[in-house]
């Protein structure tokens, strides 16, 4: 294919997924196409011009996003990247495009894990780690039974930035010899084969996981240094499908037999592993700025289960009255009407709604917050 038959197709793919309502508010779509504008910039002639003009277009099009990722089968903006990349691969020189919205810390001042997330570690000085994939009730289970040698035990839910995860924290505990992937595949990310395909193939350029099937399998916050690492350290155990927490323990003690790690408390590190930097919260230097869109008045109701939110302009007067049984939906439904207009206002809102629906879930008082 040359250049302008591949762009054309990306075209045609990226019109299917703007025409489909559910991506105009999903992120897959709003991640997809900037990705693609950056690429589009680096490109020259008219089909790359066209793109770009519908890419701009595209983006302005879209609504407010209310949801990351919905997990769709099939993803029409996954699927068109992919194939946009699977095309342009050895004919076309594409940027390496760094999504600063996908980061995340490396902890160097506390004990390992690495990097923060839903884990349980049951051993830092075990030479087996478990990925449990989507099984939510699986890592308990298993971390209940303790097997000898389990060092480390959790979800992987995505291909990107869930096995980012996975790669940092193995190549930051130089005890951890086998990585056993087990549980139940998530629908559409398909990140037990993209691990797998991870150890077995690398990655190529434009650090996509080479022979992964899931939808975004990118890698964006490790190094190729970091990739070889993981690949030389650990041997990689398919048990995808799998939930049977005594046959995984089973499989971590015998794993564990082939490796014994001689640490007494703490693991050594592995190579050193990039991080962008912490920053400490802080309280508010300055009050809640009137939002020139007006206020609002949470009013959580038990008997019913439900909360009411009044919609107020600063003259008093009620112009909307929504009401939910979660913070999610509230929030989602008054961003789509467009009744915010500063970011802080909307923080306060998230977090006032969150109080008013632990105070009916939990039977607690509840005072809305002044700001």
């Amino acid at each position: 294919m040359t250049q302008d038959e591949i762009l054309h197709q990306l075209r045609a793919d990226l019109t299917e997924a703007f025409e489909t309502p559910k991506c105009r508010r999903c992120g897959c779509l709003r991640d997809t196409l900037l990705t693609m504008q950056e690429v589009a910039a680096s490109l020259g002639g008219s089909e790359s011009e066209a793109l770009r003009a519908d890419i701009a277009r595209f983006l302005e099009g879209m609504e407010a996003i209310r949801y990351p990722c919905l997990g769709c089968d099939p993803c029409y903006p996954a699927n068109a990247e992919n194939r946009f990349l699977t095309a342009a691969e050895g004919i076309l020189s594409l940027p390496v495009v760094q999504r600063a919205s996908c980061t995340f810390e490396v902890r160097t001042d506390v004990s390992w894990p690495a990097v923060a997330g839903e884990y349980l570690v049951l051993d830092q000085c075990g030479t087996v780690a478990v990925s449990t994939l989507a099984s939510a009730d699986l890592p308990e289970k298993l971390a209940q039974l303790r097997p000898s040698g389990l060092a480390i035990v959790g979800k992987t839910e995505t291909e990107n930035i869930g096995i980012d995860k996975v790669v940092k924290n193995i190549i930051t505990n130089s005890c951890i010899r086998t990585l056993i992937v087990s549980g139940q595949e998530p629908k559409g990310h398909m990140a037990g084969q993209a691990l797998l395909s991870l150890w077995e193939n690398g990655i190529d350029e434009q650090q996509r996981i080479v022979g992964a099937q899931g939808k975004r399998p990118f890698l964006r916050n490790v190094t190729a240094q970091e990739i070889e690492q993981f690949r030389q350290q650990v041997v990689v155990v398919d048990l995808i499908g799998c939930d049977d927490a005594e046959r995984i323990a089973a499989e971590v003690a015998n794993y564990a037999q082939e490796h014994l790690c001689s640490c007494q408390s703490a693991p050594s590190r592995g190579v050193p592993v990039t991080s962008p930097g912490r920053l400490r919260a802080k309280p508010p230097s300055r009050p809640l700025k009137l939002d020139r869109a007006g206020y609002f008045v949470i009013i959580p109701q038990p008997e019913n289960r439900l909360i009411i939110v009044e919609h107020y302009d600063y003259r008093d007067r009620l112009l909307h009255i929504i009401e939910g049984e979660d913070a999610r939906s509230l929030c989602a439904t008054i961003l789509e009407l467009g009744l915010v207009s500063q970011l802080d206002h909307a923080a306060y809102l998230g977090r006032e709604l969150m109080r008013a629906e632990l105070s009916i879930r939990y039977g607690l008082p509840f005072v809305q917050d002044g700001g």
